[in-house]
């Protein structure tokens, strides 16, 4: 069984928490570990913070999120300017440097990152986790 849910939400920094907020619930819920959802929604938060900082032009943006008994796949739609990731230089060198670390840091903390021009512009990203389950999950018994 898959669990499906998608969330339209204005391009401000007021979003990015209540993704946080409402993914968390969910993968707890359901019984995921909280390494896995500490990853999860650092990763989103990352995807979400690139949206409300570089994505012009647009006032909102999507995130789709699909859970089932092996992984938590989450997309983040937006139409705004979109950008090559292909030419993205070497992180910062300053280690108190906050910004040009958040793809890195979604490529560490999930099993795959993926990028791709939006349909009509913008970007999508593609953020894929594999979870592990605390003891014996809701989920696992859905049918």
């Amino acid at each position: 069984m898959d669990i499906r849910f998608s969330l339209v939400l204005p391009r401000e920094a007021l979003s990015v928490p209540v993704i946080r907020q409402v993914l968390g619930d969910a993968l707890r819920t359901l019984g995921a570990d909280e390494e896995g959802v500490t990853d999860i929604l650092v990763a989103i938060s990352e995807a979400c913070t690139n949206v409300v900082d570089h994505a012009a032009h647009t006032d909102s943006y999507e995130v789709v999120v699909c859970i089932n008994d092996r992984q938590c796949l989450v997309t983040v739609l937006d139409s705004g300017n979109g950008f090559d990731p292909a030419v993205l230089g070497p992180l910062p060198d300053r280690l108190d440097d906050e910004t040009g670390r958040g793809i890195e840091l979604m490529r560490a903390l999930v099993d795959d990152v993926a990028f791709e021009d939006g349909a009509e512009g913008g970007t999508v990203v593609h953020l894929h986790k594999k979870l592990g389950w605390r003891g014996d999950p809701p989920l696992a018994h859905a049918s």
